[in-house]
């Protein structure tokens, strides 16, 4: 195996999204994206209005995941995206919403 062909190691993104989040369909696109860039994890309303992003993966595939939480391509309107990072915990098999 040359260095190119190591694996990435899997990191964690721990995002809040606040703003018009819920009730805009953001954790369906959340979703999508995060399905399409090979993630696992959660998108949860919580009951202070926010949106609660746990995603596991690749860190390019966070990054970008992230930048499309900041971007108008994400579905209603993002006041402030407030991001953590850590190790991975391998504790979710898939990406899903609650």
């Amino acid at each position: 195996m040359t260095p190119t062909d190591a694996p990435v190691p899997a990191r964690r993104l721990t995002a809040r999204i606040t703003g018009e989040v819920q009730a805009v369909g953001f954790r369906y696109r959340t979703l999508q994206q995060a399905v399409r860039l090979g993630l696992t994890g959660l998108a949860a309303n919580r009951s202070d209005g926010s949106v609660l992003v746990v995603a596991e993966g690749a860190g390019p595939a966070l990054e970008e995941l992230l930048q499309w939480l900041n971007s108008p391509a994400a579905p209603g309107t993002v006041s402030t995206v407030q991001d953590s990072w850590s190790e991975a915990t391998g504790e979710f098999g898939a990406f899903r919403t609650e």
